[in-house]
């Protein structure tokens, strides 16, 4: 499939730096361009910076070589559940379908019935991008997160409740998708999580910490009498947890479809969970549930490197742009002499990504948003990648880090909007599944923060345990509008979808359009950094899977740059620090799932930082 040698590949345009300044500045041996852009960024909130997701260990995984197919996913019985429906002779959407109702159960931190997801599905002959994301209700407004005195709430305040609690759209795409693409009945994807539901599953080391961890959760009536004891403590690892609330309301949704979740009862449980919250109502409403439609998108392809063609989300998602944006900036600078030191990459290399990400994220903040509320630039969302913009971008880059990156302008508009300041996302799962047919899917699923609003609905069954809601609309700009008034792109607005950074990826070979590789990652904003991670690790610098995975996790998000910590070769650190970046040493917790075409069939990856397994023949 490719070379396991870096690539040493040239920019297409030469940057304004010559590459031997560049490489003596990387080195350290280079002034700044100037005094005042040398200085530190300012620190940034703590709350942004934080680990996107809890750090619970990090077991090594081997990866699976398989034949003809595979799923991958964060949990074993979940990628189990996959595997029987593809067995069955359900496809790839099936399992998919079947996995992430597992998930609902086994992962309840991170999705379920009561949140989002996007899907990108290869059926073998076409490519579609399903957009089941999450809606603000019909009542919201842009002040939605301004307290009496006009000042945004803390994120802390945001989160638990009702407030922030939007229309769940998950189970109403993967219907509509199913629809048209499923293979097996409706039904039979949903018997693997309904038998577990019943009979229970063994509380994992992950789900056990994360639990024990959270203050919150156990202020949910619900959530304290299913998670936690009589005494409130976390039920211990290897506790039989069954929960025949969910049993119930999922074989529900497989005898009526999505029609189940969001309109009768369990709708009904839903508002009344979210407006009667007592510290933080919202203003979710039945009406909000029945009118829920998915979306079917333009899937976004890029070609990069000449031989691939990456395809990804667009807008409300803003991961595939931002990915690609980054990676393209890189294809026009010279590139580092070594990218690659003991297996990790170098401080040389990690400056050019780390101000290239920035440029990306800065045209991120300034422009995307739900493309049915906010134009794109230039009259189209490709303008963010188009070669000449990127090159003209990539000018800006030199041997120092940047003090603040601008937004760039890819067309001659004027900017009428301000850009979004800097916010914590979390949260989320993706699912990767190949099939014996030549179909895949990337799916990305999310309830937003670790066990979102924290508010859990048992579908007005009154029986034990049941599902959280999401807490999505903390994806929004909290701030409207600038101090001049110029509104932010990503503000509250009624029946709006959230910008997301879910990045479900399918990578195809430009020369014979055959499919190489689907991937995706939880994370927050940081899945943009993982998965481009992934893709420069296995398609440019030639890992596989696994390894690339395996490499030690970055991020930034226009300010400091975090390095995972203990993951990094002495003295990368400082030698960022000397080129001007403000370094911050964190758990950055990714869930990568990745499956790569090879030439005995497939090879699949998981994040040895989660529960992640491949399973497959």
């Amino acid at each position: 499939m490719r070379s396991k040698e870096p690539a040493r590949r040239c920019g297409v345009l030469a940057s304004r730096l010559c590459a031997g300044a560049l490489a003596l500045a990387l080195s350290g041996g280079c002034a700044s361009r100037n005094a005042a852009e040398s200085a530190p960024p300012s620190e940034a909130p703590q709350d942004v910076v934080a680990p996107p997701e809890g750090a619970t260990g990090y077991e090594a995984k081997p990866g699976w070589p398989v034949r003809s197919m595979a799923v991958a996913a964060a949990h074993p019985l979940a990628a189990g559940a996959g595997y029987r429906i593809l067995a069955a002779g359900g496809n790839a959407l099936d399992a998919a379908i079947a996995v992430q109702m597992v998930l609902a159960l086994v992962e309840p931190q991170s999705s379920g019935l009561g949140g989002g997801a996007l899907l990108l599905l290869w059926d073998g002959r076409a490519l579609s991008a399903w957009d089941g994301r999450e809606t603000a209700p019909a009542a919201a407004d842009e002040r939605l997160f301004l307290g009496a005195d006009g000042k945004p709430m803390s994120m802390a305040q945001a989160i638990v409740g009702g407030r922030a609690v939007g229309v769940p759209g998950a189970v109403r795409m993967l219907e509509a998708a199913h629809r048209v693409h499923g293979r097996l009945p409706w039904a039979r994807l949903f018997e693997p999580a309904i038998e577990l539901a019943q009979g229970g599953f063994a509380v994992g080391a992950r789900l056990h910490a994360l639990l024990a961890a959270d203050a919150r959760l156990p202020l949910d009536p619900i959530a304290r009498r299913y998670f936690y004891d009589a005494n409130g403590a976390a039920w211990p690892v290897g506790h039989r947890l069954k929960n025949p609330a969910l049993a119930e309301i999922l074989r529900a949704i497989a005898a009526r479809g999505a029609d189940a979740l969001l309109r009768g009862r369990v709708a009904a449980d839903i508002v009344a969970r979210v407006r009667s919250h007592a510290a933080n109502p919202g203003r979710l409403a039945a009406s909000d549930l029945a009118a829920y439609r998915a979306q079917r998108r333009e899937p976004v392809c890029v070609a990069w490197l000449v031989r691939y063609r990456v395809c990804g989300f667009g807008p409300p998602s803003s991961g595939q742009l931002t990915i690609m944006q980054t990676l393209g900036l890189l294809e026009h600078l010279p590139p580092p002499a070594r990218p690659l030191d003991d297996g990790v990459p170098t401080a040389q290399w990690l400056h050019l990504y780390t101000e290239a990400a920035r440029l990306a994220f800065a045209d991120r903040d300034q422009y995307i948003a739900d493309p049915e509320y906010v134009a794109a630039p230039a009259g189209h969302w490709r303008s963010l990648v188009d070669g000449a913009y990127l090159a003209r971008r990539a000018a800006l880059i030199g041997p120092t880090a940047m003090m603040s990156a601008p937004a760039g302008r890819p067309g001659a508009q004027p900017l009428t909007q301000a850009p979004m300041a800097t916010q914590i996302e979390r949260g989320t799962s993706h699912v990767s599944v190949v099939d014996a047919q030549g179909g895949a899917v990337a799916l990305t699923t999310t309830i937003e923060a670790g066990f979102g609003s924290h508010v859990m609905s048992d579908g007005g069954t009154g029986r034990s345990g049941g599902f959280l809601l999401n807490n999505e609309l903390t994806d929004f700009s909290f701030l409207p509008a600038d101090a001049s008034g110029r509104p932010v792109a990503n503000r509250v607005q009624p029946g709006k979808r959230p910008r997301s950074s879910m990045s479900p990826t399918l990578v195809f070979d430009a020369r014979d359009a055959r499919l190489l590789m689907t991937l995706g990652s939880p994370g927050g904003a940081a899945i943009i950094h993982f998965v481009a991670k992934t893709l420069v690790g296995t398609l440019q610098w030639g890992l596989d899977a696994q390894r690339a995975i395996d490499l030690p996790n970055f991020a930034t998000f226009g300010g400091a740059l975090l390095l995972e910590r203990g993951r990094f070769v002495p003295g990368t650190a400082d030698a960022l620090r000397a080129l001007g970046h403000e370094v911050l040493e964190r758990d950055l917790t990714s869930g990568l799932q990745a499956i790569e075409r090879t030439p005995d069939g497939w090879f699949g990856g998981a994040d040895p930082r989660r529960e992640g397994v491949v399973v497959g023949d």
